[in-house]
């Protein structure tokens, strides 16, 4: 095999795996966002509430997006850049509004509105991972 045959299939597979591995991450972070915003959901205060939105919005935007608090705990470090960057663009427009419904519970001034939100995070968590996120 000649070397423009060879970087020609190296580039091919390349180009192959490459979409399928940013997939794979965009999917783990859309999945631990869902269960944070579960346990958000589920939280018994405001704290754990808290604790847990921020999660999701750490792991919808990744460290370098906005909104990010490392002081908050990132459960999807080294899996992806944030699942708003690793989706699909069809996945966008769900888990952008997961994110403002994770950052409306941050906002919350009480622990039902914020695991309301929680909740409509969820949904919309779902609803990304039932179209193939």
């Amino acid at each position: 095999m000649n070397k423009l045959s060879l970087a020609l299939t190296t580039s091919l597979v390349a180009a192959a795996i490459l979409p399928a591995a940013v997939a794979a991450s965009g999917a783990r972070e859309i999945s631990t966002s869902e269960a944070h915003a579960q346990m958000a959901a589920a939280a018994e205060n405001e704290t754990t509430a808290v604790m847990h939105l921020h999660h999701v919005v750490n792991c919808l935007v990744g460290p370098a997006g906005k909104g990010f608090d490392a002081k908050a705990g990132d459960p999807c470090k080294g899996m992806g850049k944030g699942a708003l960057i690793d989706a699909t663009p069809a996945e966008r427009p769900l888990l952008k509004e997961a994110l403002r419904s994770a950052d409306a519970g941050l906002k919350a001034r009480d622990l039902a509105q914020a695991k309301k939100e929680a909740r409509e995070a969820v949904e919309k968590l779902k609803q990304v991972e039932a179209t193939g996120g």
